[in-house]
């Protein structure tokens, strides 16, 4: 069973920045897709960043945004670490959501059961 540990959370004024974390039990982790996720109050969760099992796009990797993210979230993985990270820039209050981080199934969901995620808030 794969347990997922996400970390990095706060409150920080709009145009400010956070490093999420999310430290993930199991070896599945290295071969897996992972993602970012995050569920705003009264929405639906929603991916907002995913990385492929090789992080290096040079090497066949791919990584993919969100629109509302692009250009300011940047998601990187440490597979030595079973870590995956989202270095988030420029937030805005609209970014306010409890996020989260699984392996991506095909559809796009989350494929294990989701960990307690960790609370951003931007003030504005």
């Amino acid at each position: 069973q794969v347990q997922l540990v996400e970390s990095g959370g706060g409150l920080v004024q709009a145009g400010g920045s956070l490093r999420l974390s999310c430290a993930a039990s199991g070896s599945i982790f290295r071969f897996s897709t992972m993602g970012w996720y995050r569920q705003a109050p009264g929405k639906q969760r929603e991916l907002v960043a995913r990385i492929s099992m090789v992080a290096r796009i040079s090497s066949g990797g791919s990584i993919n945004y969100a629109d509302s993210v692009q250009g300011r979230f940047t998601i990187s993985r440490d597979n030595a670490k079973n870590t995956v990270y989202l270095q988030m820039n420029s937030l805005k209050p609209e970014d306010t959501a409890v996020y989260y981080c699984n392996v991506v199934g095909a559809d796009g969901s989350g494929w294990y059961p989701w960990g307690q995620g960790t609370r951003v808030t931007v003030s504005s």
